[in-house]
């Protein structure tokens, strides 16, 4: 009786054993690629609890998830010979595991350098303009261009984001005096609209002052109120250009308006 129990507890001992040996978990977010004898099986295994041939199978775990890798900056001379620095950030996931194990040895290293080599030919086509400020078509273009060999590898690229552009220090103050070259023309520009807005209603101003003369006088009554106002000890009084130009013209009056011009020859006022 008591051989029987030792023969019964060893091979309840041997069959734990082996299903420890056998008995594989495969998270959720884990796909369980089976090797038998070396041969790759059709199908892989999903998650849960999976069980192998101990000695003849063999298992590999592929993550499914999204893996954000970031690519290293790269050196590059743009297409209008400018010296940048790029960095840029590669979403990607495995959507067929048998692929990402058998047709490339290390699915992630292999991305990272096909996005350095992507990364520095964009940077070559580009030039400085579409790197600062049209970033979407060169994500778009640098995604199409790590996919395509990516998909032979069962990765597929989920996208692709240029992150930042350095600049040589010689670059930002040239593009700075070019912003604020910009600036002072937009301002002048704006200037010179305002003054030749404000001749247009000034012309206009002036013509209904020459059909209405008592608008005329209006205005000068208005301006030497605005001047009383200031309470200051100055007094100015608007003298009519009209008056000026009726002295200029009467013959009678010119002895008048040449006394009265200080720039006028003495000698010729003696004679008169």
């Amino acid at each position: 009786m008591l051989l029987l129990w030792e023969i019964l507890s060893g091979l309840v001992a041997l069959g734990v054993a082996g299903f420890a040996a056998s008995a594989r978990v495969v998270k959720q977010y884990e796909r369980g690629v089976v090797f038998r004898f070396g041969r790759l099986l059709p199908a892989a295994r999903g998650p849960g609890l999976t069980g192998l041939i101990p000695g003849v199978d063999r298992m590999r775990k592929v993550n499914m998830q999204i893996v954000t890798l970031p690519v290293p900056a790269q050196d590059g001379i743009t297409r209008d010979n400018v010296t940048v620095r790029v960095d840029a950030v590669v979403y990607f996931n495995v959507v067929d595991p048998a692929r990402a194990v058998v047709a490339v040895q290390d699915h992630v290293f292999a991305v990272s350098q096909v996005a350095q080599t992507s990364l520095r030919s964009i940077i070559g086509k580009s030039e400085l303009d579409d790197l600062l400020s049209n970033r979407e078509r060169l994500n778009q273009g640098l995604e199409m261009m790590i996919d395509s060999p990516a998909l032979g590898w069962g990765v597929h690229i989920d996208r692709v984001e240029i992150k930042d552009v350095a600049l040589p220090e010689s670059m930002k103050r040239s593009m700075s005096r070019q912003a604020e070259a910009e600036r002072e023309r937009r301002a002048r520009v704006i200037s010179a609209d305002g003054e030749l807005q404000a001749s247009h209603k000034l012309a206009e101003a002036a013509g209904v002052m020459a059909d209405t003369p008592a608008a005329l006088q209006l205005r000068l009554l208005e301006t030497v109120v605005e001047v009383a106002a200031e309470k200051n000890s100055t007094l100015v009084l608007p003298f009519p250009v009209e008056l000026l130009r009726f002295l200029e013209n009467s013959p009678t009056a010119k002895g008048v308006v040449t006394g009265l011009n200080p720039v006028g020859d003495g000698n010729e006022e003696g004679k008169d």
